[in-house]
């Protein structure tokens, strides 16, 4: 399956205020986001065919549907997604989704899958949103993206809780390693209003600073989770 392929052929554009990275996968029918979890299903709730019988000739529209879970394709987890209380994506202020201060902490290529403290302890974090780019995300759409996934340790979380983090984002499966079923890294940043941010593709394209990243999901009252176009714009300048 080719999606990371597809997705890089709208990676980039350049407008009036920078050039933009897109950092999200791609929805499409079918597709497996976690194992376990159903597929969307992508079609019309109206052709273009069935439309015109509504307007003026030569004239029509489409109109979809779609039916998918929240956790499809990259997405934000918000408190909510972790705790009863916490704050849902409708209850997300703009300002802690969009044009947030960036870094990128680079771990592909480490030996040990966990991502543990030590590798922040060099980058500023403080109420800046931290993508961690693993690499994991070339593996998007195959088997092995579902299989020994790196992920944050507890101590990372902590960490980055502590050093004043807004946003925690990664390339991979999860932030939390699977096999534990307490998901420490969720319960440590989301129960700190944290926000995390998984499935990302393309970090490969940004530097380690001078950009701003955004995620914005759609307002739904009632939601935890929710897809994002997320994306990183560098200044031109």
């Amino acid at each position: 399956m080719a999606g990371e392929n597809t997705d890089k052929r709208i990676t980039q554009s350049t407008g009036k205020r920078g050039r933009f990275i897109d950092l999200s996968h791609t929805i499409v029918e079918g597709m497996i986001t976690y194992k376990g979890f159903p597929a969307p299903l992508i079609c019309d709730f109206m052709s273009r065919q069935a439309s015109k019988q509504f307007y003026d000739e030569g004239t029509s529209f489409q109109i979809g549907k779609i039916e998918m879970i929240a956790n499809t394709g990259t997405y934000l987890d918000s408190p909510f997604h972790r705790f009863e209380e916490g704050k849902d994506t409708a209850d997300l202020d703009l300002a802690a989704l969009a044009s947030l201060e960036a870094v990128l902490v680079r771990t592909e290529g480490m030996s040990c899958t966990p991502v543990d403290r030590q590798v922040f302890l060099s980058t500023d974090v403080r109420e800046k949103a931290v993508l961690v780019h693993t690499g994991w995300a070339k593996h998007w759409r195959t088997d092995q993206y579902f299989e020994g996934h790196p992920f944050l340790t507890k101590a990372a979380a902590r960490y980055l809780k502590e050093q004043g983090a807004v946003l925690v984002g990664i390339d991979s499966l999860n932030i939390d390693d699977i096999s534990d079923g307490s998901r420490p890294v969720h319960t440590t940043l989301l129960g700190a209003g944290i926000l995390i941010v998984e499935h990302l593709c393309n970090l490969d394209q940004l530097p380690v600073s001078g950009f701003t990243f955004s995620a914005v999901p759609v307002k739904v009252k009632g939601m935890g989770t929710f897809p994002v176009r997320a994306f990183a714009t560098l200044s031109t300048a």
